[in-house]
């Protein structure tokens, strides 16, 4: 059994992708069965916790039926893939046809032997479930029509882009309720109880192929949300939440097993205390791309039980790609502040090579591009560095910055401090583009009397400070736009 560390760096791959481009690096046909062993070390020498193999259930032939027929897919297609084929559309992942893992990618066995590859170099393995619709393909819709929500011939002909017709059934499309419908996929009804009961079963099997769950659009199937939605055609209400009853009954059969939600519309909070042990952080990603520093200093002011169960990313196959988002000298601040704060940590393959090109998940291919050597070279100095144990199991806490009349500077600064045993870390970010200054006080009741050695993980740079000074009126600290120091800090 897998034991996840209180704050894990998760790894997310494409899986259609990845096992793609090995089997062209190594001139033969590759699946999760077939992976070779140094592919496997080349993730373990990235010093993360875990694998999120994005894409791995059986994808639906009508999806990508439906998918060519529709022109604004197409052309974002031809955006990411300009040389573009029928054939590189392999389906949407998130239509699933059904939760057994692809055969052209392995099938179940080869998902097994790839488990198995992973936790001997220490790893666990995280996989997708999407609570709020299926492939219109999916058993389910000649099986279990009272699942889903269903329409009339009426709406059918008022809005024929919401719902379509299955065998003389009308069913709702799924969606989020700002957007239009998916046309590929067909809603799911969380009311349902019987639907319920088949959604806990479903995620038993998966919880016995993985040791965590990434949860798609999580917040769309709370009470209150869905009722918003879809109002008299989801029937009564039920007295109980979606997720409790689902991770309650998951959790009875697999203890350990970690739930992760895609969440937003601040609705974070609320998913925690439904169960969910991780919740993206996307407020954080926006005033990283968008706020000024003391946006940032505020959000990290919230409760420490409410910031240790977040997801911390710059990147990942919903957004943009980091460097394609941030310049340069600001992707490297960002990564810096999210990889050591508490929380989960979400790095995304090809962000550490500096790829640009955001793939719609349906494609199997995706461009060349080359890699950013120095981008690659920064994150092969910060992944060790954040593997320390302070990062994974430590105390964390939210240190003071303060400036002077004349220069307040000091507000584009933002530090922390871990402590973990004997070890500690210190981290000073510019979260602007102009040079700062300030004085910075460290809350560690210990440092009195000492001297105090602080070298730069990062940077190589050390400094001796006196430990008085450092608890007290604090330590000038000065850095360039977008600069930062990861301290390693050790009593002389």
């Amino acid at each position: 059994m897998f034991t996840w560390p209180r704050y894990p760096i998760i790894y997310e791959i494409n899986t259609w992708v990845w096992l793609q481009e090995l089997g062209e690096k190594h001139n033969t046909r590759i699946t999760l069965a077939t992976v070779p062993d140094d592919e496997w070390d080349a993730i373990a020498s990235l010093k993360v916790d875990a694998v999120w193999f994005m894409g791995v259930w059986e994808r639906s032939p009508a999806g990508i039926g439906i998918a060519m027929g529709n022109q604004g897919l197409l052309a974002d297609f031809r955006r990411a893939l300009p040389d573009f084929t029928a054939a590189d559309n392999v389906g949407s992942p998130y239509c699933v046809r059904g939760y057994a893992v692809d055969a052209r990618l392995g099938g179940p066995e080869g998902l097994a032997v790839a488990r198995r590859a992973l936790a001997k170099l220490g790893m666990g393995l995280i996989l997708d479930f999407v609570p709020n619709h299926v492939a219109p393909d999916h058993p389910w819709v000649d099986g279990h029509p009272d699942y889903y929500i269903r329409g009339d011939a009426g709406d059918l002909e008022r809005d024929p882009a919401s719902f379509v017709e299955s065998d003389g059934t009308v069913f709702a499309c799924g969606r989020d309720p700002f957007f239009p419908a998916w046309p590929d996929v067909l809603q799911l009804n969380a009311f349902n109880g019987g639907l319920r009961a088949a959604v806990i079963e479903t995620v038993k099997a998966i919880a016995g192929q993985c040791d965590g769950v990434r949860c798609d659009m999580a917040m769309l199937v709370m009470n209150d949300i869905f009722q918003r939605t879809w109002g008299d055609r989801a029937g009564n209400r039920p007295d109980g939440e979606f997720w409790p009853e689902v991770i309650g009954a998951v959790r009875s059969a697999h203890p350990g097993f970690i739930f992760m939600a895609e969440a937003y519309w601040d609705l974070e909070w609320e998913l925690q205390q439904q169960g969910f042990d991780f919740c993206y952080d996307k407020k954080l990603y926006d005033r990283l791309e968008h706020g000024p520093a003391e946006s940032i200093r505020l959000h990290l002011c919230a409760d420490l039980a409410y910031q240790q169960r977040l997801v911390r990313f710059i990147e990942n196959h919903d957004e943009p790609r980091a460097a394609a988002t941030f310049p340069a000298e600001r992707e490297r601040a960002a990564a810096v502040t999210v990889m050591t704060l508490p929380g989960a940590k979400l790095l995304h393959e090809g962000q550490l090579e500096g790829r640009k090109v955001r793939l719609p998940v349906f494609l199997g291919r995706r461009p060349e591009e080359s890699v950013d050597e120095g981008l690659r070279e920064f994150y092969q100095r910060l992944l060790p560095a954040v593997a320390a144990d302070p990062f994974h199991t430590g105390q964390w806490r939210l240190c003071e910055v303060e400036g002077w009349l004349d220069n307040r500077s000091c507000e584009n600064l933002v530090a922390w401090c871990w402590r973990s045993g004997e070890e500690r870390r210190l981290v000073i970010v510019n979260l602007s583009a102009q040079a700062s200054q300030g004085r910075l006080r460290v809350p560690w009741d210990e440092l009195a009397g000492g001297r105090w050695r602080l070298d730069d993980a990062l940077g190589g740079d050390s400094y001796l400070r006196d430990g008085d000074e450092m608890r007290g009126p604090g330590i000038y600290v000065s850095l360039p736009p977008w600069g930062y120091h990861l301290f390693v800090c050790t009593l002389t």
